[in-house]
């Protein structure tokens, strides 16, 4: 699936006497702001932008390539234990993969997303695209909740979950997810969480 400033390719290369016509599927128009500029004018992204400063990717964001930002909400970061979210803003070194699990090397439209695909995130993490419905999901939730929001330098695709990496979360937190769960019930009752988180 061919994209031009996210409108679909419809009908390719119809030659004329005086050039070729390319029929799209909606307007283009014109694109003014960077990535970072519409993160530090956007709203629902006021949370986001604080990650941005603390981790120091307004550099990346505002540069010349073609990038994809999952682009989290302040409903997403919400979401998040204020105990787990401050952990994770307050270490440097977290707070960058997190952000980098949310950007890709690529500018990906939502219409040349085809699910079945693995993509790879700036920080050599992958996420796995499905559908539900009509919906596309990222790790098989459907989380997209406004798509193909376009830049100078790619395209944001505003999600309403926060996508947290392993690199990111605490050996109690991972053991919570997989098939130790029951373990951890035992350290916990040891009194030995603490050294697991």
């Amino acid at each position: 699936i061919v994209t031009v400033n996210c409108a679909r390719l419809l009908k390719a290369d119809h030659h004329a006497t005086n050039g070729v016509v390319h029929v799209i599927d909606k307007v283009i128009a014109t694109t003014t702001n960077s990535i970072q500029q519409i993160i530090e004018t956007e709203e629902s992204l006021e949370t986001l932008r604080a990650a941005v400063a603390a981790s120091d990717l307004n550099s990346l964001l505002e540069s010349e390539g073609q990038y994809t930002l999952l682009a989290p909400t302040n409903e997403a970061f919400e979401k998040i234990p204020r105990e787990t979210l401050n952990r994770i803003l307050g270490d440097p070194e977290a707070l960058r993969d997190l952000l980098n699990h949310h950007i890709l090397k690529s500018a990906m439209c939502a219409e040349a997303i085809i699910a079945g695909l693995t993509m790879e995130t700036l920080e050599g993490t992958t996420l796995d695209v499905g559908c539900s419905g009509e919906e596309l999901t990222l790790n098989g939730k459907p989380i997209i909740a406004n798509k193909d929001v376009l830049a100078t330098n790619g395209v944001i695709h505003f999600v309403n979950e926060l996508l947290i990496p392993d690199s990111a979360k605490t050996l109690f937190e991972l053991a919570q997810e997989s098939e130790v769960s029951k373990s951890m019930d035992v350290f916990r009752q040891a009194g030995l969480s603490s050294h697991l988180t």
